[in-house]
């Protein structure tokens, strides 16, 4: 068994593929209408093999949970192999980073939030 998607409740799909998609340059996997105006839209890293869900909010209670799905703490983790070229390529496309990188026993990291409040870790594994 492999994890294959993780959900991310997002405001709009189309924000969402602008965002991942257009600026981030993840990988438009799936985007397949379903019905009461529904999409099965899944994105992921080029290479990536994890997925995420993009799912548009569905009700006051999933509108609220948009950029804190995780309680205010990092809850993705964006893994890459040349730390200082993607952080470079991230801002310029205007990423907005909470941090300079650090130097943690585990390997390089800083937190980023995506333009809906959700906080990730762009991470160089040493």
């Amino acid at each position: 068994m492999r994890l294959h998607a993780v959900t991310l409740v997002v405001p709009d799909y189309d924000e969402a593929l602008d965002f991942y998609v257009t600026r981030l340059g993840f990988d438009l996997v799936a985007d397949t209408r379903l019905p009461d105006s529904k999409r099965w839209v899944l994105v992921a890293p080029p290479g990536g093999q994890a997925r995420l869900l993009l799912a548009r909010a569905d009700g006051a209670d999933q509108r609220a949970a948009i950029g804190n799905q995780t309680g205010g703490r990092v809850g993705f983790f964006l893994e890459t192999d040349d730390f200082d070229a993607d952080h470079a390529r991230m801002r310029a496309a205007g990423v907005v980073f909470e941090e300079t990188l650090r130097a943690e026993p585990y390997g390089t990291v800083a937190v980023w939030r995506d333009p809906f409040g959700n906080r990730w870790d762009l991470i160089q594994f040493t």
